[in-house]
């Protein structure tokens, strides 16, 4: 009996301990998942929001907070969510997104995925297909690029798919369409193109669609079809020009900042769950439906800056609930509606500038009459004209046109005798343009691709100028506006009627020349745009009078007020203050930018552009740009570059590694910004260069004595040596051994987060300390 109880006991004291250790193993995921968050700590370089986690932390029964949730079902960890500082720097070279999914993929009931904000560079690898189980995924505001790659397409269950706030590009797949399940897809500011795939409507469960702050352009999908779509952004693009057709559930929509121009469908008066309307910076015309302002749910609405017309009237109705509306810049006439008189500060009516009667900052009603005909809108006419009077009149006009056309045509005979110029007509290349290229210019392989048919921010239409516009805005050519001549003309300075300042290069030509030889590539550079690129306005052609050949051609450009980048970083006479650290980096960061778009902004692209400092300008916000790049413009056996003139190596058939050409130009410039001073021969350069790679592997104290006194004491160790190590990659003599424009953004864009954090947020708030006046004796150089 003794000898029993001991066993009792011992078999009891087993038990217990079984069961202790089963609820301690269902506590804490498997110690395999442990590892592997632990893991995840280490590859994203110990952020602050990792803190906490060491090799006795219980992660599934953690505290949780906005920045940091787990959540385990059955042992195993299901949603991880970390969400870093906002600016969070981007994360060591060493980083390797690929090896990151490959840890992630251990843990293979993961439904919920949110990385933001927390440094991630790179692709998104084809890898992250293997998380079969992911039904969310977020990895908004990090530093990614590159396409979406197909192997997401896998990802059946997949409902949310938000890749926000990264530096991705390309068009949207097709493959997209195909995810049965997803209900939110969210790609804001990142640098997509292209046109939007019809597959998209096939997403018939998708209920939040967000495309703003990308370079999209064309005509929208029909989402007709989509019923559950009830949020749809697409601001800030260049897609139009006609309305999409929609559903009716929709509760959010906003297509502010494109290129709509036609008119308000009148099925838009059935959006009776719509709660938000934002059509600004449009091209809208056409009757504005004041029904819109009545809408049972309508809290906000914005129509400003478009071309609608119409008559309002002080009886119309209004949603009591509206909060704001915005019906400033238009064509709108009557008397703003008493609904719409704010009670309270709470509500916000705006409607300036249209021709409202008893309101200030009106147009006079004329103003909007003219302007609704310039856009093709004709008032309504009485149809109650006999057909016999009609016909009288039709023929009388007739009649007596002929004769003043007669009368005019021999009255200018005589007069202009002596005289065998005229004046080409104005035309809008914007809109008119055929949509289809010329057979030549297809051979030629000179086209624009489809991914680059975007205007310049903030640049007018390219159009057609009269040469009586350009006479005005340079005083007829007087010397005073006289800036310079080149290898392809002269280059004056003029103010436009409206006061903005252009550049204007005049052109000789060879009488042979007619306006239909131009046209082609009137047209392609009238696309080639660029916010890093001195970008054409328009033109004007100067005819003789006998056989319509050219005499002259004039090419306006955007007038760039701040001269060059070498005048703001080794002027010789530093009476001002130069470009600070920050700045340079930012100016090389743009040169760079438009580097890239002449790569891949036309097929097959421009190269070997023989870019100098003194060709890249800065505008009156210091932002850089390239005034001399290579460009067809004439058809006949002259080559001549856009702003800058000719150049001797023309538009190259194939690559044969031209693009490095352009990358060596580039590292040149990066140079001199890092030197503070120019150099006087390619000797020099190599002399330098070898002295960069020595001060790449020496301390902070000696890499600093090569670096321009002006920002010596004000740049990060860590950035300058960025810009070092890329300035020195790109002036590689082998072009196979330079990096691609992409390495050099990369590389400047990290060398630029570096000095922000170095910096803090108090020092970089503190504004620019340089002057934006013009410097004196101001120059531009477009040769």
């Amino acid at each position: 009996m003794a000898k029993i109880f001991p066993d009792f006991y011992c078999s009891a004291f087993l038990v217990l301990f079984s069961i202790l250790a089963s609820l301690n193993h269902a506590e804490q995921p498997q110690s395999s998942h442990a590892q592997t968050l632990l893991k995840i700590q280490g590859l994203l370089n110990f952020p602050a929001v990792l803190s906490s986690w060491n090799n006795s932390t219980n992660f599934c029964n953690a505290e949780t907070s906005s920045s940091l949730t787990i959540v385990c079902y059955e042992e195993n960890i299901t949603q991880l969510h970390i969400v870093g500082n906002k600016g969070a720097p981007l994360l060591p070279r060493n980083f390797s997104l690929d090896s990151f999914i490959m840890t992630l993929v251990k843990l293979p009931d993961l439904k919920v995925l949110t990385l933001v904000s927390l440094g991630l560079w790179g692709h998104l690898p084809r890898k992250i297909g293997h998380l079969s189980s992911l039904e969310i995924l977020n990895v908004s505001s990090n530093f990614l690029y590159g396409s979406i790659p197909r192997e997401l397409s896998s990802l059946v269950s997949l409902q949310t798919l938000i890749l926000d706030d990264n530096m991705l590009s390309g068009e949207i797949p097709s493959w997209l369409g195909s995810l049965p399940t997803l209900t939110v897809l969210s790609l804001r500011k990142n640098m997509f193109n292209g046109t939007l795939p019809s597959s998209l409507s096939r997403l018939e469960n998708l209920r939040v669609l967000t495309l703003s702050h990308n370079h999209f352009y064309g005509d929208v999908p029909d989402f007709s079809s989509l019923i559950n779509l009830q949020v749809l952004d697409l601001k800030d693009n260049a897609l139009g020009p006609h309305f999409p057709k929609l559903s009716d559930k929709l509760v959010m929509l906003v297509l502010s900042k494109n290129k709509f121009r036609s008119g308000i469908p009148a099925e838009a008066s059935s959006y009776y769950q719509l709660q938000q309307l934002d059509l600004s910076f449009n091209r809208f015309v056409g009757p504005f439906p004041t029904s819109m302002l009545a809408l049972p749910s309508i809290i906000y609405l914005n129509i400003g800056t478009n071309k609608f017309t119409g008559m309002l009237f002080e009886n119309l109705s209004c949603n009591a609930e509206l909060k704001y509306v915005d019906l400033s810049s238009n064509l709108l006439t009557g008397s703003i509606p008493s609904c719409l008189v704010p009670k309270s500060r709470r509500k916000v009516v705006l409607y300036g500038r249209n021709c409202l009667a008893g309101r200030e900052n009106q147009h006079p009603f004329s103003f909007c009459h003219n302007e609704a005909l310039a856009v093709g809108i004709i008032p309504h006419r009485k149809k109650h004209t006999s057909k016999s009077v009609l016909a009288l009149s039709i023929t009388g006009g007739i009649i007596g046109a002929a004769a003043l056309v007669g009368l005019i045509f021999l009255f200018i005979r005589r007069v202009n005798a002596k005289r065998t110029i005229k004046k080409y007509p104005t035309r809008l290349i914007a809109e008119n343009a055929s949509t289809r290229y010329t057979s030549k210019l297809l051979s030629d392989a000179r086209y624009i691709s489809r991914s680059m048919k975007l205007g310049a921010l903030g640049l007018p239409a390219y159009r057609t100028f009269s040469l009586e516009e350009l006479e005005v805005a340079t005083n007829n050519f007087d010397t005073l506006a006289f800036m310079g001549e080149g290898s392809q003309g002269q280059m004056y300075r003029g103010r436009l009627k409206d006061g903005s300042f252009v550049a204007v290069r005049c052109l000789k030509m060879k009488r042979s020349h007619c306006p239909q030889n131009f046209m082609h590539h009137i047209e392609l550079i009238s696309k080639l745009r660029h916010r890093h690129l001195v970008s054409a306005l328009g033109h004007c052609f100067e005819c003789y009078l006998d056989d319509s050949s050219v005499s002259r051609m004039f090419l306006i450009f955007e007038y760039v007020p701040n001269g060059t980048l070498r005048n703001w970083i080794s002027a010789e006479r530093r009476t001002r203050r130069l470009l600070n650290w920050e700045q340079r980096i930012a100016a090389a960061i743009g040169v760079a930018k438009g580097i890239e778009f002449l790569h891949t902004g036309i097929v097959p692209g421009v190269y070997s552009n023989n870019l100098k400092i003194t060709d890249i300008l800065l505008d009156h916000n210091f932002v850089a740009k390239i005034s001399s790049y290579n460009l067809p413009l004439l058809a006949e056996n002259t080559v001549m570059g856009g702003p800058g003139g000719s150049k001797d190596h023309g538009i190259s058939t194939s690559l044969n590694r031209e693009d490095k050409i352009d990358i060596y130009d580039f590292g040149v410039i990066l140079l001199e910004i890092i030197v503070g001073r120019p150099f006087k021969s390619r000797n020099e350069v190599d002399a330098l260069k070898d002295q960069l790679q020595t001060s790449i592997q020496a301390d902070d104290a000696d890499r600093r004595t090569m670096v321009d006194r002006a920002v010596r004491k004000t740049c990060s160790d860590q950035s300058l040596k960025t810009m070092m190590e890329i300035c020195f990659r790109c002036l590689l003599n082998k072009p196979a051994d330079r990096p691609s424009v992409e390495d050099v953004l990369w590389n400047l864009q990290f060398a630029s987060q570096i000095q922000d954090e170095w910096q803090g947020v108090s020092q970089s708030s503190e504004g620019s300390p340089i002057s934006l006046s013009a410097p004196p004796n101001l120059h531009l150089t477009y040769n």
